[in-house]
């Protein structure tokens, strides 16, 4: 069993919950800096959620939140006007890098490392200390690139994604820089892609019903090789490249002689190198203009090696006829060469609004359109 508060402790905790402090003076006095297309506004859902990470949405309107390095899982009770949050409650600590979460019927499960839990009927316990039930411990438990992001899929079951446990490098476990197909009940799981270097950001295309995934390439080439990539699963067992063929073309210095990029999937769209690409979400509402819908949001989380920063926003990929069209949609996290956010993932909620994570400011954003709602630009 895992270490607990005591239960002194975890009261004060939950009573905290969370009128700590205003939005912070400095990142107040920047978030009249976020850039928007025109029409749409950022607004602060939540300040009180440190190192957020991936967000799940219950039906009745709990938004559960994963971190990482504080080990913590967090509950936003929304309110049924335009998603106002009451309270940010403690759901369970001392987990290690519980990043990845989704909702599975009215159960929360979240990725741990190498274990995956699952907290039943979360919405009707999430302040009194729940305690989970392990689905399996089985995974990799290599931090570097250990961190999960989870996604339930159109048959029911939980995509999980290992990344690779270095920079570059081969290893001899095949599920290291893979997704997992993984069974929600008995935790069995099996190879579902290869050559993925580390993904933190899956989502199932609303017509198609295939996987697309981020993955952020290596480091160590340079400023802008190799690209980060947007991939789509058309079907099981494909392989992605990694670590022999980075970006669809570009060969792998150490370990790509021999091998030839039109043996392995290429990307569907490449975007800047070291942007750090995660969390992704398809947009299926009505509530921003018409080019929007079916269009692919993509929260990126910024360079931390690159001479000059780059990402630090969030991007969007429309499609015209097909043809996928990157461009910035919410920026100015990076003033100069200083971030005072960082993105992390991306939500859609019912009405239409998008959530936006972000792990240095503990920030829950909230965009929405208030422009002309007949407009198609």
């Amino acid at each position: 069993m895992k270490p607990r508060f005591s239960h002194s402790s975890l009261i004060s905790l939950i009573l905290c919950s969370v009128s700590l402090a205003p939005f912070g003076d400095t990142a107040s006095a920047s978030l009249k800096d976020l850039k928007t297309p025109p029409g749409f506004r950022i607004s602060v859902l939540t300040d009180q959620v440190p190192n957020a990470r991936q967000m799940a949405l219950s039906d009745s309107g709990i938004l559960y939140v994963g971190s990482r390095r504080a080990g913590k899982i967090y509950a936003v009770p929304l309110s049924n006007a335009a998603g106002s949050p009451s309270r940010v409650v403690l759901v369970d600590s001392n987990l290690t890098m519980p990043s990845g979460i989704v909702m599975r019927g009215k159960d929360l499960y979240v990725g741990a490392l190498n274990q995956i839990l699952r907290y039943r009927n979360i919405d009707n316990h999430f302040s009194a200390n729940p305690e989970p039930e392990i689905i399996t411990d089985s995974l990799p438990n290599k931090t570097h690139h250990g961190w999960k992001y989870l996604s339930l899929g159109p048959d029911g079951n939980l995509y999980v994604p290992v990344g690779a446990p270095c920079n570059i490098c081969l290893s001899e476990n095949e599920e290291f820089a893979s997704i997992l197909k993984v069974d929600p009940d008995t935790g069995k799981h099996s190879l579902y892609a290869q050559g993925v270097r580390n993904t933190v950001g899956l989502a199932w295309h609303p017509e198609k019903h295939t996987l697309w995934f981020s993955d952020n390439g290596r480091d160590r080439l340079g400023d802008d090789t190799p690209a980060e990539e947007l991939n789509e699963v058309t079907e099981p067992g494909q392989h992605f490249g990694y670590p022999f063929i980075h970006a669809g073309t570009i060969r792998d210095p150490k370990f790509g002689a021999g091998h030839d990029s039109k043996d392995y999937e290429p990307p569907r769209v490449k975007i800047q190198a070291h942007s750090a690409a995660l969390g992704i979400t398809f947009y299926t509402a009505d509530h921003f203009p018409k080019t929007y819908q079916g269009a692919l949001f993509i929260a990126e989380h910024g360079s931390w090696n690159r001479s000059s920063k780059v990402g630090y926003q969030v991007s969007v990929v429309r499609f015209n006829k097909g043809r996928p069209i990157y461009e910035a949609f919410a920026s100015g996290w990076l003033k100069g060469q200083k971030s005072w956010g960082r993105p992390n993932d991306v939500l859609m909620t019912p009405q239409g609004e998008l959530l936006v994570s972000d792990d240095q400011s503990g920030t829950i954003f909230r965009i929405s359109y208030e422009g002309n709602q007949g407009s198609s630009d």
